[in-house]
C-alpha cells in the first residue's frame, strides 16, 4: 500500500497542483513523500528536474506572504535535489542547469544577524543576499549555502562544507568555512590550492 501510496503523491507536470508553481517544467517531478511547500506560485521547475523526497521548499516565512521579486526559487533543467534538502527563498536563490545535490543539502538567502548584543538575535532584522549556482555544479551531502554565495559552473562541493562568498568556475571546495582546494586549468589540468 505504501508503494502505491508513493507512486500516487509523485507530482508531474500535468497534475493540478503543478499549475500553483510559477513554472513546472515538462519531465520535472516532486517525488513522494513531499516535505514541506509553499508559496508555490514564487518556485521555477525547469524541464527534467526531479526534487527528491521530503525536500522543503519554502518562500517567505510563511504560505501566502507576498514577496518583492518572482520567482524567488529557480530550479534549473535537468537538476536532481538530494532527500531531506531545503531550499529557502526570501529574495532570490538560482540553480542553473544539471545541478545535483546530495541528501539533506541546506541553501538560504537570508541569515539572522548579531548586530545589537542586547536584542535576542530572532528579533533583529535578517540580512537577503541573493545566491546562485553555476550550471553542471555538484553539492555533496549536508552542503550549507549562505546569503550572498555565487558558485561558478562546474563546481564540486565537498560533503559537510559551509560557503559563502564568490568562487569561479572549475573549482573544488570543501571545509568550514569553504575554501578552493582544486582548480581546474585548461592548460594545466588539475591543480591543488587556490586560483
Amino acid at each position: 500500500m505504501r508503494r502505491y501510496l508513493d507512486e500516487v503523491s509523485i507530482v508531474g507536470p500535468d497534475d493540478r497542483y503543478a499549475r500553483r508553481f510559477h513554472t513546472f517544467g515538462a519531465g520535472a517531478a516532486l517525488l513522494a513523500p513531499q516535505g514541506v511547500i509553499y508559496n508555490e506560485r514564487y518556485v521555477a521547475i525547469g524541464d527534467g528536474a526531479l526534487i527528491g523526497p521530503e525536500v522543503t521548499l519554502a518562500v517567505g516565512i510563511g504560505p501566502d506572504q507576498e514577496m518583492l521579486t518572482s520567482p524567488v526559487i529557480t530550479i534549473g533543467r535537468r537538476c536532481v535535489i538530494g532527500r531531506g534538502s531545503h531550499l529557502v527563498g526570501h529574495w532570490r536563490i538560482e540553480l542553473g542547469d544539471e545541478i545535483q545535490t546530495g541528501p539533506y543539502v541546506y541553501i538560504t538567502d537570508q541569515n539572522h544577524v548579531y548586530d545589537d548584543p542586547d536584542q535576542p538575535i530572532g528579533w533583529q532584522t535578517p540580512r537577503e543576499a541573493a545566491v546562485r549556482i553555476g550550471a553542471g555544479s555538484w553539492l555533496g551531502a549536508h552542503v550549507v549555502i549562505l546569503p550572498g554565495t555565487e558558485l561558478g559552473e562546474h563546481t564540486t562541493v565537498a560533503a559537510g562544507a559551509v560557503v559563502r562568498g564568490r568562487f569561479p568556475s572549475h573549482v573544488v571546495l570543501g571545509g568550514v568555512p569553504a575554501r578552493v582546494l582544486r582548480h581546474y586549468r585548461a592548460s594545466e589540468g588539475w591543480i591543488d590550492g587556490a586560483p
